[in-house]
């Protein structure tokens, strides 16, 4: 979900910046969930429970381009992230024998059922995990499956017959035809265009287009190859340095 603060667009009423709003979260959110993005390792029970994956993002200032900026901030969110690992809890039921020895004992049993009742519900003869633990804290975890993976966008503000990017928001009201594209780069595959919206009035000639999805991913690659070397560096600072000076001064 995107949000935005009435201080960044003080121009707008509050119904137009609710659309603008509702814009936002919606080009994110369509691009961000597809099924080829969904991490592998959400997963808690096979088709009883998983985690649900939730991004809010906040919009404090727009001085220009912020669809490159919510597509490279919601990136460095989710290779943030991490899954906590879980560990499967099972129910057994200890064996007959032993139970009517304690009960003899003078002991109450597993519970007081009548053993010639069989339920549906009885959890004593269930040898599958139905429910789960977890050993982490909450700093720790496992990153998400295909961080590397995340989109990032570039938007291609289009004066005929040229093209520049980064644009601030007097060049935007001033070049009202603008192209978004958002591109994923998986390590072992080729590059994929996961979203592609023209945005404005007017469109250019397909021979034009062409032209103009190839840039972009020129530059979204470059984009994304800066985004993962500060990410990883952030990684280093975070986790690595900050088990170094634990460990010394433990």
């Amino acid at each position: 979900m995107v949000a935005s603060s009435p201080s960044a667009y003080p121009h707008l009423s509050s119904s137009a910046l609710d659309d603008l709003q509702a814009d936002l979260t919606i080009l994110l959110h369509q691009t961000l969930s597809h099924r080829s993005l969904h991490p592998k390792n959400l997963g808690i029970l096979p088709t009883k429970k998983s985690w649900l994956l939730n991004l809010d993002v906040l919009v404090l200032s727009d001085a220009g381009n912020i669809l490159d900026a919510l597509f490279m901030a919601s990136r460095a969110a989710l290779w943030d992230t991490r899954v906590p690992r879980t560990r499967g809890v099972e129910y057994k039921a200890r064996p007959r024998k032993a139970a009517e020895d304690t009960t003899a004992q003078g002991g109450r049993g597993d519970m007081d059922v009548d053993e010639d009742t069989q339920s549906g519900f009885d959890t004593r003869t269930i040898h599958k995990a139905t429910d789960f633990e977890l050993p982490d804290y909450w700093d720790e975890g496992e990153p998400l499956d295909g961080r590397a993976q995340w989109p990032v966008s570039v938007t291609l503000n289009l004066e005929h017959p040229i093209h520049f990017l980064d644009a601030t928001a007097q060049e935007e009201a001033a070049t009202p035809l603008r192209l978004l594209l958002a591109f994923s780069f998986p390590s072992s595959a080729s590059p994929v265009m996961q979203a592609m919206r023209m945005l404005g009035p007017g469109e250019p000639a397909p021979s034009h287009l062409k032209e103009l999805v190839k840039a972009g991913e020129q530059y979204a690659r470059e984009i994304s190859t800066a985004l993962i070397s500060k990410l990883k560096e952030e990684d280093i600072r975070r986790y690595q340095k900050a088990r170094e000076i634990f460990e010394l001064h433990r």
